[in-house]
């Protein structure tokens, strides 16, 4: 990736949010199944906790538990419209530095996948206040535990054992392909209606659209090594409750630090 490019909001929007507008259908198709930690973590909320999931997709793990009620966000429309599916949940439109829920107000969050996609140090730290700030207060400094939890994974740097063999050493500013496959579509024009056994003319009502057969997408990921997620929780606000590596993330579970 070259260091002169300058990274930030703009960056972000044409490296990761028109990406994922682009494959959002193809995208959804292939995430369905919950990650074991974060299914554990949902099916382990009391019962009528209210939550918000950060950066949803399309809303997977909406569902989980259907004792808890949780609002999602994310900053892809057409990813937005297919975690709607999911009622009763509800999920909506927002950037996730810019959230319009009312600050800690939940049981609890949970953002999976997702602050890796800010491009810079001081961005991924806002993005995981922001999450932070949706957590309720613990009731007192001596007692962190008792206000909202939040769950937050991100992609790690060390993860040799899988196809990409990126470990510590490699740039953790990365640009990771999407392939996308498509062929031949019709589109629709406008004219008159015509039945079956008419034989087009051209420039009527369809015609035949060529699309490529394969197309890639390049979208930005920040790799985390070991302890950074916890330092950027951290130099967030908040207090890491418990933390660890599953199948090339690291994740943490952490809560609002009490003031001082």
């Amino acid at each position: 990736m070259a260091e002169l490019e300058v990274r930030g909001e703009e960056y972000e929007a044409q490296h990761v949010h028109s990406v994922y507008e682009e494959i959002a259908s193809h995208f959804s198709s292939t995430r369905y199944k919950p990650w074991p930690i974060v299914e554990h973590f949902l099916k382990g909320l009391p019962d009528g906790a209210v939550g918000a999931d950060v950066g949803c997709g399309n809303g997977k793990y909406l569902a989980v538990n259907s004792k808890v009620f949780i609002v999602g966000s994310d900053r892809s429309t057409n990813l937005v419209q297919i975690a709607k599916s999911h009622e009763p949940h509800t999920a909506i439109v927002a950037d996730n530095l810019s959230l319009p829920h009312p600050l800690h107000s939940f049981d609890f969050a949970i953002s999976i996948a997702v602050v890796h996609h800010l491009s810079t140090p001081a961005r991924r730290v806002e993005a995981v206040k922001a999450i932070l700030d949706l957590l309720l207060r613990p009731k007192s400094n001596d007692q962190p535990q008792s206000g909202g939890r939040a769950l937050i994974y991100v992609w790690a740097l060390e993860q040799k054992d899988s196809r990409r063999g990126w470990d510590e050493g490699h740039e953790q500013d990365v640009m990771v392909p999407w392939v996308l496959k498509g062929g031949e579509k019709v589109k629709k024009e406008k004219g008159k209606k015509r039945r079956k056994d008419d034989v087009p003319k051209p420039n009527e009502e369809e015609r035949v659209v060529p699309v490529q057969e394969e197309k890639t997408f390049l979208r930005y990921y920040h790799l985390y090594k070991r302890g950074e997620l916890e330092h950027d929780i951290e130099e967030a606000g908040g207090l890491v409750v418990e933390s660890g590596y599953e199948k090339d993330n690291w994740w943490a579970t952490a809560v609002l630090r009490g003031k001082e």
